[in-house]
């Protein structure tokens, strides 16, 4: 495990000069997501509850029919956005957002799975595949990024809530987990927990905060970045039934300061992160580098973005193991929400703002 504290730190570089931005679109309303589906084209995803279709050109559509009410408010909304394996064939994606209770008094993440329309008009055969429960009173720490496993399962990063921290060290619900679940919302037979009393058969990992970014590594292993409450956002290898610690470990502290619980970095049975950010840089969005578009330097790099310092993080690794951290694009100046490697093998950005954008990162001239 590494901190950005200490080896980390002083291998920083700000690489302004390695790679460039240029807008493929502007004027997207807190855009949260980008999928690709074919033929250049793009589906991105507005937090306010909308889904559009980027075309080849950079034409942006209208907003998607067919998408279920979302719970707008905070950090919620309409969130994560991936395309199913075989979407060439079966035009399937699989979405995920703030799904409001009755009465709109409580909340939760939700994940749903839906066919894309021939033209690419509408949403079709919407189904919820998970709920996250139970529902709670809440504007924040939503989580809502999904990944898809090689023999089709889905991950789905869950926050847990912010004020029901304590939920993420129980297996009785399902804040502050990782999920898994098959494309029709039923429970894999080799979850780690399924079967134990007491416990949600969905359950993969638990003792999350606010995961925000998650992905499949060369591996095939699963890949997730989490926000800590200040200092200790955090990176980790995310495998079945392990527990990774919060709140009882974690390497932040209260915002304005104090410890959090016994003030502890460390506990048998808590997994420790491949590297924490002390201070946070609010990571989100996350994605490893296969393309040789830049270079062989680049190849098995991990991505991810910074919501709070607004640059491009790009992580070296050898073993398994961050070894550096470049920092890319310093003066972008916009906040960093999701980091995808296209099929064209170039890296697309989404920026969290009233007037966002997707970028495509080119190598510099």
């Amino acid at each position: 495990m590494i901190s950005t504290l200490g080896l980390l730190a002083c291998a920083t570089q700000a690489l302004a000069g390695t790679v460039r931005t240029e807008v493929v679109v502007s004027g997207l309303q807190n855009p949260w997501a980008v999928a690709f589906i074919g033929e250049g084209r793009m589906l991105v995803t507005e937090r306010p509850g909308r889904m559009r279709v980027v075309e080849a050109d950079g034409k942006v559509g209208e907003p998607l029919a067919g998408v279920p009410e979302v719970d707008a408010v905070g950090q919620g909304g309409l969130l994560d956005l991936v395309t199913d394996r075989d979407f060439a064939r079966n035009r399937t994606l699989y979405f995920c957002f703030a799904e409001p209770g009755m009465m709109g008094m409580r909340n939760s993440t939700a994940m749903a799975s839906a066919r894309l329309s021939a033209d690419a008009r509408s949403l079709e055969s919407v189904k919820v595949i998970f709920s996250q429960q139970p529902k709670v009173s809440s504007r924040l720490h939503f989580g809502c990024r999904i990944a898809q496993a090689a023999d089709g399962s889905l991950f789905l990063a869950l926050g847990d809530r912010f004020q029901r921290m304590a939920d993420a060290q129980t297996l009785d619900n399902h804040h502050g987990k990782v999920v898994r679940v098959r494309p029709d919302g039923s429970v894999p037979s080799d979850n780690p927990f399924v079967g134990r009393e007491g416990a949600l058969p969905e359950i993969w990992s638990l003792g999350h905060r606010n995961l925000q970014g998650a992905t499949l590594g060369p591996d095939g292993r699963l890949w997730t970045i989490e926000h800590g409450p200040q200092g200790g956002d955090e990176l980790n290898r995310t495998d079945a039934g392990k527990n990774y610690g919060w709140p009882v470990i974690t390497y932040g502290e209260n915002y304005g300061g104090g410890k959090i619980g016994a003030g502890i970095t460390a506990q048998d049975g808590m997994e420790q992160p491949l590297l924490h950010w002390t201070p946070s840089i609010a990571p989100s969005g996350m994605a490893f580098v296969t393309s040789a578009r830049y270079g062989a330097d680049w190849q098995g790099s991990l991505l991810v973005g910074s919501l709070k310092f607004r640059y491009l993080a790009r992580l070296v690794l050898e073993d398994g193991k961050v070894v550096r951290e470049e920092k890319l694009l310093p003066d972008l100046g916009q906040r960093v929400r999701d980091v995808r490697e296209g099929p064209d093998g170039y890296v697309y950005l989404v920026t969290d703002d009233r007037n966002g954008q997707l970028l495509r990162l080119r190598p510099a001239d």
